[in-house]
């Protein structure tokens, strides 16, 4: 009864839902003209697209911020949630960094702790950074280049830290070096593939080229960390900060709050203008309380950045005043779920095939609240990444599945009645669980009885879903995810999620896809020189992953945000797909 009504919600919601485009604004970030500069006048749905909202440089007050979950970890090196990308440059600054700009400006990087762009060696795999001088950490000590190595050093460290990306360990030079946890240098500075040959200069050595490494020195893990304050696991609890703000006061899975960075210059730091005077986060918030927060004026900023929930969704494109202050950009984020290759009968294409045509495409977009949640999905790469192309290998009438086919798919595999799996979402996400209920009916047709179990957000890939051993040996069948681009292209977005030879014992963030096609696509891919031929290369990815049958493509995002009154600078950017945090004040 309980899941029936909770359908019958989602559906209403989206019932209710008109696009916003058509009462004003551009549907995308990426399709508005207008790329920056404020404009005080501009207001209703989608102000804050493709230009910024409430401009302001007043500073002062403080900035309240709510997770429905938990943070998969504060520490640099551990860290792996698009949200937690953006945040992050609030206390922490990496070599290079998305520019805190509206729109396509948002997605392109600009120097942050290094003075400029890397220069790299005539064949690509050296590339050299020069750190600009005067910056601090929040104790008063001058940050070197020796303390960025040995923040990237120990991100390579899989067994301690999780959560990270992997393209370091797979780019770098390392000669088999694994941690400075391990290293017999005494400084834990014994990783060859970097070198430090003065205060200001970093080396980095790959063991193939790569024209694209700039974005390397954007991620977090190249944000500086002493050695002297490093205890591992425990440094999530007390990071130190190179940013405009600091740590005050952290309680693990309940808040923390940041307050002003004394020894942060400005004069090092052209691209933060940090307005509020503190910032505090509550954790593990419920998803709907938080939403009415928000519209109530209790609350300044969801921190997840993919839009309200269905219940407040319906409120806010219901009420004129309401739908003013919402935005609701196309992202290049998509929603999808994992089939699992692992657990029997799924180890059978035609079953995974089975999954594919089965599935009501329909009732994934309502689970994401109608129109206004997202565009149906037929692939993997979202239509904003440069180069993507419409792949769609198991079409239905209306996206609401193929009975027929599915059932021709499930002979084949020798499960003429269909079968029994579970499948996992994140249990703090109303959307997910919508959308595993919503699988749950659809499936269920051709006789695939799913079982659903809900696993909490903060160890979603650490623990459970993105652990292969406990995804096998709870059968985890089908594996509700999301994944947002590390940055907007094809390698971007597709890289971490389809490569298996990246696939760890946790915190991966390819739980299914294990196909040696979709790897020789993706070297094919990286290695091409020419841009639209590498475009067309990653739409190959993207093909080949969709013929392994190894996910199945839910909604390409459009979250609803909504924006309180009390928010100034507010702006979409394409970097990262939400809300800059890095440029939000609050006026009250």
């Amino acid at each position: 009864m309980r899941k029936q009504r909770l359908v019958t919600m989602v559906a209403a919601g989206a019932a209710a839902v008109m696009t916003l485009s058509a009462c004003g604004g551009g549907g995308g970030s990426s399709n508005n003209n207008n790329k920056g500069g404020g404009n005080p006048s501009a207001t209703g749905p989608n102000a804050a697209i493709g230009k910024v909202f409430n401009p302001s440089d007043k500073k002062g007050g403080t900035l309240r911020m709510a997770n429905a979950g938990d943070w998969d970890s504060l520490d640099p090196g551990d860290t792996y949630y698009a949200y937690s990308w953006n945040f992050i440059r609030l206390y922490g600054r990496s070599l290079m960094m998305f520019a805190s700009a509206p729109g396509q400006d948002g997605a392109k990087l600009t120097p942050d702790l290094a003075e400029s762009k890397g220069v790299p060696s005539e064949d690509l795999k050296t590339w050299t950074y020069k750190i600009r001088k005067g910056v601090k950490f929040d104790d008063g000590t001058p940050v070197t280049s020796k303390d960025v190595k040995y923040g990237v050093s120990r991100s390579l460290d899989k067994d301690t830290f999780p959560n990270g990306p992997t393209y370091f360990n797979e780019f770098l030079d390392l000669q088999g070096y694994t941690s400075p946890y391990k290293d017999s240098d005494p400084n834990g500075l014994g990783l060859k593939a970097i070198e430090t040959p003065d205060d200001q200069t970093i080396v980095f050595k790959l063991k193939k080229p790569f024209a694209d490494f700039d974005y390397f020195a954007g991620m977090p893990a190249t944000m500086p960390v002493p050695k002297a304050k490093d205890d591992g696991t425990k440094y999530k609890e007390h990071v130190v900060s190179t940013g405009p703000y600091k740590f005050e006061k952290v309680e693990l899975g309940k808040s923390f709050t940041l307050v002003r960075n004394t020894n942060w210059d400005q004069a090092t730091d052209p691209n933060r203008k940090a307005l509020p005077d503190k910032i505090t986060m509550q954790l593990n918030v419920n998803a709907d309380d938080l939403d009415n927060r928000l519209m109530s004026g209790d609350l300044d900023v969801d921190v997840v950045g993919s839009g309200v929930q269905p219940a407040a969704q319906a409120k806010i494109l219901a009420d004129p005043n309401l739908k003013n202050a919402s935005d609701n950009p196309l992202s290049a984020r998509l929603w999808y779920t994992n089939i699992n290759g692992e657990v029997a009968p799924l180890d059978n294409i035609e079953c995974r095939k089975a999954v594919e045509y089965a599935a009501d495409r329909t009732g994934y977009q309502r689970a994401y609240g109608g129109n206004a949640g997202g565009e149906i999905a037929s692939s993997l790469l979202p239509p904003i990444i440069p180069g993507a192309e419409k792949i769609d290998l198991y079409p239905s009438k209306d996206s609401a599945g193929d009975v027929d086919k599915a059932k021709e798919a499930l002979t084949k595999c020798g499960q003429p009645n269909g079968f029994e799996t579970n499948i996992s979402y994140r249990a703090e996400r109303p959307k997910e669980k919508a959308t595993a209920e919503s699988l749950q009916q659809s499936l269920g047709r051709v006789g695939i009885k799913l079982n659903i179990k809900p696993y909490p957000t903060g160890d979603y890939a650490k623990l459970y879903a993105g652990k292969p051993d406990f995804a096998k040996s709870n059968n985890l069948g089908l594996m509700v995810f999301g994944w947002a681009a590390d940055w907007p292209n094809g390698f971007g977005f597709l890289k971490e999620i389809t490569d298996s030879r990246n696939i760890k014992a946790a915190g991966n963030t390819n739980f299914s896809i294990k196909d040696p096609k979709v790897n020789d696509a993706i070297d094919k891919a990286m290695t091409e020189k020419d841009e639209n031929a590498r475009q067309k290369a990653w739409v190959d990815v993207d093909r080949k992953a969709m013929e392994s049958a190894y996910a199945l493509p839910g909604v390409v995002a459009k979250g609803l945000y909504y924006r309180p009154k009390n928010l100034t600078n507010v702006f979409i950017t394409d970097g990262f797909s939400e809300y800059d945090y890095l440029a939000l004040g609050v006026s009250g």
